[in-house]
């Protein structure tokens, strides 16, 4: 591992350093076997949370990615949405209305000529 990774970390040892470091003997100085020990668990610990390091590392690439995949297809739908002509709303209600009318004549014909009077009674009896 680097002393230094993307400026974010400062780390000073690697598991494999902690792993070949010699301390020199001294009379009355630490037992070796519980420093040995202790500096085991300190490699095991350095390797976990590189893995996990790594994988979180990893995550962060593929969601920066997605992010810049979803971005350009936002950008992309906003430009279609923009080149797309809008008709004008009130022409469109004015049309609509026009067919209904046009429709209206079709399917009722005389009944609405009539002023109505044949359209509210059922089947087309005239009221006594």
């Amino acid at each position: 591992m680097d002393s230094q990774n993307d400026g974010q970390m400062n780390v000073h040892y690697t598991p494999q350093d902690i792993l070949n470091k010699q301390f020199k003997s001294k009379m009355r100085g630490y037992d070796q076997d519980e420093v040995d020990s202790f500096l085991d668990d300190i490699i095991k610990d350095y390797e976990a949370f590189e893995k996990e390091l790594t994988s979180t590392k990893e995550e962060n690439a593929r969601l920066i990615s997605r992010v810049d995949e979803l971005t350009k297809q936002l950008n992309v739908s906003k430009g279609v949405a923009a080149q797309t002509p809008q008709a004008n709303v009130a022409a469109t209600n004015y049309d609509i209305l026009k067919r209904l009318s046009n429709l209206e004549r079709h399917v009722f014909g005389s009944k609405l000529s009539d002023g109505g009077a044949h359209a509210s009674t059922p089947n087309n009896q005239r009221p006594e």
